[in-house]
């Protein structure tokens, strides 16, 4: 079996959502994975779900492969599929690391793949590249943006970082009071846990408070060359206060001194859809001055055409309902 280092060296695009550690995570939840290497030529983590409506594969940020290669891509397309069907799968959904343009499109259209009616993983994001000077990382900040992390400094907010058990019950707790404000369904503290375990000491949760009063909290993953703004809670403190703000900036500056290569934000609205759930947050994360990257949608491969038939309405009428 090829090794993780040597994937993320063939494949620096990859991230912590086909990871061993992601794998691990998901084992410790019940689900049944699948890591499959192609003799250090592509890997492919397939997780397998068990929903009411049926059983699917997922395959969140992969499979890495060539996709230039038409012949590797048949071969891992091909095991997918055989996978999926021992697994009695309804369908597989997959999101590859590939920017949203016709090109690749038309390629994965092409290869028989149906674009999904949900999303898998942030298709929409914006990535911030560490290799700057934090001068730089500033000045590549929105006005406002710049003058809320200064602003921070001043009224004496301060950020720390642990990846105790305690925080993450902290964190799980205040995330589900910022749930039922912004109307979305957080992880269970199971899922926090079974993370924490499963990624060690690169998962830490931050947490940005002013006279020991909690304001802000982020979760962050840290895998191969990315770090991933993965997860996030906030009291009401911070809607008078900048400490998401502090938090960014300090996570931004720890990741960079620790080497990162980038620093991945996580979900954002797609352009010119201000009705769109995170339309909120999107304003935030893209002051920050890193470039917003879109990559393909996920794309579902069909093994039952008549079950899927049925997921596929079910799926298109939750996605119209909770504003994706």
């Amino acid at each position: 079996m090829t090794k993780w280092e040597d994937v993320i060296k063939k494949y620096p695009e990859a991230n912590f959502l086909q990871s061993p550690e992601y794998a691990k995570m998901n084992e410790i939840l019940g689900c049944k994975v699948y890591a499959e290497d192609f003799e250090g030529k592509a890997y492919v983590l397939m997780i397998i779900r068990n929903a009411k409506r049926g059983r699917y594969m997922e395959i969140p940020c992969g499979p890495l492969v060539d996709w230039s290669n038409d012949k590797l891509v048949k071969e891992v397309l091909a095991k997918i599929t055989e996978t999926a069907k021992n697994e009695k799968c309804v369908f597989v959904r997959m999101r590859p690391q590939l920017d949203a343009n016709d090109k690749n499109l038309k390629m994965l259209e092409k290869l028989g793949l149906k674009k999904s009616p949900m999303h898998l993983a942030a298709e929409h994001t914006v990535m911030i590249d560490l290799s700057k000077s934090e001068e730089e990382l500033l000045a590549n900040m929105r006005r406002q943006t710049r003058y809320e992390v200064r602003r921070a400094d001043k009224v004496g907010i301060s950020v720390s970082c642990s990846n105790d058990e305690k925080i993450f019950e902290e964190f799980q707790k205040v995330q589900a009071e910022t749930a039922k404000r912004q109307n979305f369904v957080p992880p269970s503290l199971k899922t926090l846990l079974a993370e924490k375990e499963a990624f060690g000491k690169n998962i830490v949760i931050y947490k940005a408070s002013l006279e020991n009063e909690p304001v802000a909290y982020g979760l962050i993953i840290k895998n191969g060359l990315e770090a991933d703004y993965y997860e996030a809670a906030s009291t009401l403190l911070n809607r008078k206060m900048p400490g998401a703000y502090a938090l960014l900036w300090q996570a931004m500056k720890d990741l960079k001194a620790e080497g990162y290569a980038r620093f991945n934000l996580w979900g954002i609205a797609p352009e010119n859809q201000p009705n769109h759930r995170y339309a909120g947050v999107t304003t935030f994360k893209t002051g920050f001055g890193g470039e917003v990257v879109e990559f393909v949608p996920a794309h579902d491969l069909v093994i039952s055409k008549m079950r899927y038939a049925a997921d596929f309405a079910f799926e298109t009428m939750r996605k119209k309902k909770r504003r994706l």
